[in-house]
């Protein structure tokens, strides 16, 4: 029998929780360590590939990700070892998509082969601005030329790669961020993340913002016209936006994101890693210890490296595929949402937002329109059931 996660596929997420420093706007789980024992972190990772593997049997693995922190600043015969333990975990599939995410400094992109050769078959690289000013601003510790570099050397060593962008800096113009991603677009990676800068609580952009500083952000209006230049010319150039943030030449989507936004199941292993399994039947979402020395001793302590697990109602599966789905161009299967939960949707709140041209529906598939896309936030709130 078909269970649902089956309609999106099964990714491995990894994470690497180190970097060489902690960027200001960043609120992922990542740490600046002195020193790392990387033998005993691999030791801890594949027990914890075992641990997954038996409990997700037989299952046709899609995608591995390697994400951080800085997972380029990982061994890559430990990466390598990984990989090797992984494929002898599960079956996986032929056309399988390995991503490490890369830094642009000299001694990631310096092992980029090395890398390759352990197993990685796409590599997204954090560039972020094409701007030697906004990169410190943004306490990024590259520069441009150094980015430029790294693009050249990924594109070079491996069949697919990504950058990314942020938009909507300090004191940046709406002509400035034009010039900059054509000239990104001419860099001619097939993937591209470009996101808007978004202030989060905890971090040291937001004590920074909270405090007064951090003059110069765009306001609603110039962030918008931002927003729509980048589709306009992304979508000239062959880079339509396959999700809200991402846009790719067409088949060069990133299968492992796409493994969210389908609401498949996803499996996270490492310090913070989050995940979606389905165990006999039923989903549940896990969460793994934030802290890396905790998760690393939970892990050897314990052999399990999770410190919660809930199964998710069928109600809330519905909404997570509800928001997830309409961030795509596939947007959402309906017979789905309703075999998740039947009447997800109160008919008279679809009708508004139909009307308003904000979502459209071509027979079973629901999806939000280009008027939708920008106020996404909005359409999936007048979606959502009142609870």
């Amino acid at each position: 029998m078909t269970e649902d996660w089956q309609h999106g596929g099964f990714g491995l997420y990894i994470h690497w929780p180190f970097c060489q420093a902690k960027c200001p706007y960043c609120d992922f789980n990542s740490h600046v360590a002195a020193k790392i024992d990387q033998s005993r972190w691999k030791s801890a990772y594949l027990a914890e590939i075992q641990r997954v593997a038996a409990e997700l049997p037989n299952r046709v693995l899609n995608t591995i990700y390697f994400g951080g922190g800085t997972p380029s600043l990982m061994d890559p015969d430990l990466v390598g070892d990984m990989i090797a333990a992984i494929r002898g975990a599960w079956p996986t599939a032929n056309d399988i998509e390995i991503t490490l995410e890369a830094n642009p400094g000299s001694v990631e992109t310096g092992r980029f082969a090395a890398f390759r050769d352990a197993g990685i078959n796409r590599v997204s690289v954090g560039i972020q601005a094409l701007n030697d000013a906004d990169l410190r601003a943004l306490g990024r510790i590259h520069s441009v030329a150094e980015a430029r570099k790294a693009i050249e050397i990924a594109q070079s060593t491996f069949d697919r790669s990504s950058f990314d962008l942020i938009y909507a800096r300090q004191n940046q113009s709406l002509a400035d961020w034009q010039a900059e991603l054509r000239e990104a677009l001419a860099m001619a990676a097939d993937h591209l993340s470009l996101y808007q800068l978004t202030i989060e609580d905890g971090t040291a952009f937001g004590d920074r913002l909270s405090r007064g500083g951090l003059r110069g952000l765009p306001d609603e209006d110039l962030a918008g016209d931002m927003y729509f230049a980048t589709q306009e010319i992304c979508d000239t150039a062959g880079y339509p936006a396959y999700e809200v943030s991402n846009h790719a030449a067409l088949g060069s989507e990133s299968r492992h994101n796409l493994i969210y936004w389908r609401y498949g199941d996803y499996a996270g292993i490492g310090p913070g890693a989050h995940g979606r399994v389905t165990v006999g039947g039923q989903k549940f979402a896990t969460e793994t210890h934030l802290a890396p020395g905790k998760w690393l001793n939970a892990v050897e302590e314990t052999g399990n490296g999770e410190n919660l697990r809930d199964a998710v109602s069928g109600f809330d599966q519905a909404g997570e595929y509800l928001m997830f789905g309409l961030r795509i161009l596939d947007g959402v299967d309906l017979k789905r949402l309703n075999g998740l939960y039947r009447d997800y949707i109160a008919p008279q709140k679809l009708l508004e937002l139909l009307e308003l041209g904000l979502v459209a529906r071509s027979g079973d598939t629901l999806r939000t329109t280009a008027k939708g896309r920008p106020v996404l936030n909005a359409v999936i709130r007048n979606l959502l059931p009142e609870v």
